[in-house]
């Protein structure tokens, strides 16, 4: 029998902020941590990304919660980026419409004085990245003395992205009597070095096996000869609006998301939005949010939103670059085929990437399907860019020992032909000084004897 909210016996508040959602039947991830959350011990929750693994620990919490006066966090949320900050704090914010509990969600990018003033104002739940909620803290503006709840959501990715240090002064900050709830899409070597180090014993919470393909993203890569050719084909796929509704493109880096942008934004004008590190937050949460409302056709993107976010009704992720690491592929594809919704991923890559390709299908132990290059609609532009030309190795010049002395050798004089011994304290031993006053007396009586 397929479980609902009705087994979770949550209070009137919470049925009244689902339902208000519309969120109706509990995902396979919030069933089975439910009661381990609530029991209390540490929870490892390994699940693929966009299997609800927000309300499988907000919820739990929320049921527990109980109002304090103290102005200082009872519950930690840490979380990888600005946008799923901003994400987590609006699932939290409507859950919690009536129940009487503050929020804070802070990161970095904006003023830390503002946001030293919000948690004056007092806390009950804070929701940040490692990096700002470390800057408070130290700074003795944020104390977990009363923290009895840590969260650590997308564990993997924190530490992909350089997060250990902070994460690491963070729990040694905090009380050993808290209970840990720590989500990650993958088990990596770092994520279980960490465990050991920092955790009792969490229960693990298994959903998929790493690596694992969402079943409901139909994917397929094409072969494509360089990034010029990817741009053809890109917008040969993109003049299909009745299909490419709502677009999500991932590049490999910054510069790359930036040239696709311009080119697609030639074609179709303010239909398209890009972000990566390098956009303001402002910019950032206004491309989202025109995205997600529909005011936009698509985003070229960077792997800051290959996590977590959950953006509705993407229907086509596209991989124009390949990603060097095999996992963060089923993260970016998860963006679509959410809640119960199919999605398709397709991916473009070059012999250079071919590599990767496999290497993907080897993580997921399932083949891409293959489509032939659509050579009759689509040009092929061979010019290739600066990054994609083989960069020529200039050979080493080796010296060349001569045996025999040719006509041309002529002998040193006999003047550089001395041996350097290092200077006159090397070619003749030093005259021993006098060790203390009464030495000194006697040599200076010597030399008035002479």
């Amino acid at each position: 029998m397929k479980a609902t909210f009705a087994d979770f016996e949550l209070t009137k508040q919470l049925y009244s902020s689902l339902e208000k959602m519309n969120i109706t039947t509990p995902t396979p991830i919030q069933e089975k941590t439910f009661k381990p959350i609530l029991s209390g011990r540490d929870i490892m929750g390994i699940a693929q990304t966009g299997t609800g693994k927000t309300l499988a620990y907000l919820l739990p919490l929320l049921k527990t919660y109980q109002y304090s006066k103290t102005h200082q966090p009872k519950i930690v949320i840490l979380v990888p980026t600005r946008e799923l900050v901003v994400q987590v704090t609006d699932i939290l914010q409507n859950l919690a419409e009536f129940i009487n509990v503050r929020i804070l969600g802070i990161y970095g990018g904006v003023n830390i004085n503002t946001q030293k003033l919000a948690v004056y104002k007092g806390v009950d739940i804070l929701v940040g990245t490692p990096g700002r909620i470390l800057d408070l803290a130290i700074d003795n503006v944020l104390s977990f003395k009363e923290a009895k709840r840590l969260v650590v959501d997308e564990f993997d990715e924190m530490l992909s992205l350089g997060f250990k240090a902070q994460l690491s002064h963070l729990f040694t900050m905090m009380s050993d009597k808290r209970q840990n709830i720590l989500f990650s899409a993958t088990m990596t070597d770092q994520v279980d070095d960490m465990l050991v180090e920092y955790f009792k014993d969490p229960l693990e919470i298994s959903l998929a096996r790493s690596g694992t393909p969402l079943e409901k993203i139909k994917q397929i890569a094409i072969p494509v000869e360089n990034f010029n050719t990817k741009l053809n084909l890109l917008t040969h796929h993109l003049n299909d609006k009745a299909s490419f509704e709502k677009v999500l493109i991932f590049a490999n880096n910054k510069k790359h998301a930036d040239l696709i942008f311009a080119h697609l934004d030639e074609i179709y004008p303010d239909e398209f939005g890009v972000i990566h590190s390098n956009k303001s937050q402002n910019f950032r949460l206004r491309t989202m949010e025109s995205f997600s409302n529909d005011e936009l056709r698509g985003i070229i993107t960077t792997d800051i939103m290959a996590r977590g976010l959950d953006i509705p009704d993407i229907t086509h992720v596209i991989n124009f670059e390949i990603p060097e690491v095999p996992e963060q592929y089923i993260h970016r594809i998860g963006r679509t085929g959410r809640a119960d919704k199919t999605g398709d991923s397709i991916s473009y890559f070059s012999e250079k990437e071919a590599d990767s390709i496999e290497a993907i299908e080897a993580l997921m132990e399932k083949d891409i399907l293959q489509q032939a290059f659509p050579i009759e609609e689509v040009a092929i532009n061979p010019v290739k860019r600066e990054f994609e030309k083989d960069v020529v190795k200039m050979k080493m010049l080796t010296t060349v020992k001569v045996e025999e002395r040719g006509a041309a050798f002529h002998e040193k004089k006999d003047k550089n032909k001395k041996v350097n011994l290092g200077g006159p304290t090397k070619r003749k031993p030093p005259k021993s000084k006098p060790k203390n006053r009464g030495q000194q007396k006697q040599k200076s009586r010597k030399k008035g004897k002479e």
